[in-house]
């Protein structure tokens, strides 16, 4: 349970789960141009971009949920106080985290992928110009929405067991299908910002004037999801307050914990 933690290991956990996700999954895009070389970027590699988020998502749903929730998302995170499933005061520190760790995490790409990482564009997320802006909005928000309420329906407490990290990591893989061609499917937050300071900070070219459009979408995103799933699954046995959150690997036991008798 997360109440056995202290908050130092929660924020550690969120640091280091942000991290290995933009390391893995957005280092798999530069990766990609790496290998591909002058050949043309085909559905088949952005098929093996998804399936390396997902990959990892899954990992650290099962490494970290026990520690800290594994929200690895300010989207997520803010959902989950949107809900009551998570303190309000404890949503700052969760999100800077996440945001400090996916800055580790693109420095970790330049680093072993070296300086070519940054001159392909180090997997920052991007919309052409001939994306419209509200077309790239909708694109992050309903992305996002399908994530986080994904999230809320494998931790409810009627849930399979066992399958919240596997049900997260495929919908992952799903959204960056179709979303992907749009917007680079960042549906997180800090999966934005951290490469994109890493991406500035290494000389690269960021369009700073889209990132309102991803922070605002993926946001509000999230605090809806967990709105409209409310909406749709609270009965009486569902009422709960707000405790150190909610491991996403096992969150049966954890739910029960917080809930109100």
């Amino acid at each position: 349970m997360l109440d056995e933690t202290s908050m130092a290991q929660r924020l550690t956990a969120e640091f280091i789960g942000t991290a290995f996700l933009v390391f893995i999954g957005v280092g798999s895009i530069p990766a990609t141009l790496i290998v591909n070389g002058s050949a043309p970027f085909t559905f088949a590699d952005l098929g093996m971009i998804s399936f390396a988020f997902a990959l990892i998502v899954i990992a650290t749903v099962y490494a970290f949920g026990h520690i800290g929730g594994n929200h690895i998302n300010p989207a997520v995170t803010v959902g989950l106080a949107v809900s009551g499933k998570f303190p309000w005061n404890q949503v700052p520190a969760y999100i800077g985290a996440q945001v400090l760790g996916a800055t580790a995490g693109a420095g970790a790409i330049i680093g072993v992928l070296g300086h070519k990482a940054s001159t392909l564009g180090l997997g920052v997320a991007h919309y052409g110009s001939s994306v419209p802006v509200a077309q790239a909005f909708f694109a992050e928000f309903i992305g996002t929405f399908i994530l986080v309420f994904t999230v809320f329906g494998v931790i409810h407490r009627k849930a399979a067991a066992g399958f919240a990290g596997v049900a997260i990591g495929f919908v992952v893989f799903a959204v960056i299908m179709v979303v992907g061609p749009v917007t680079s499917s960042s549906i997180n937050p800090a999966r934005t910002i951290g490469p994109m300071l890493v991406q500035q900070f290494s000389g690269g070219s960021v369009l700073w004037h889209q990132l309102p459009v991803y922070l605002i979408s993926e946001l509000v995103a999230g605090g809806v999801a967990a709105v409209v799933y409310g909406l749709i699954s609270t009965t009486p046995a569902d009422r709960s307050v707000a405790g150190p959150g909610i491991d996403l690997g096992d969150p049966a036991e954890s739910t029960y914990a917080h809930s109100a008798n």
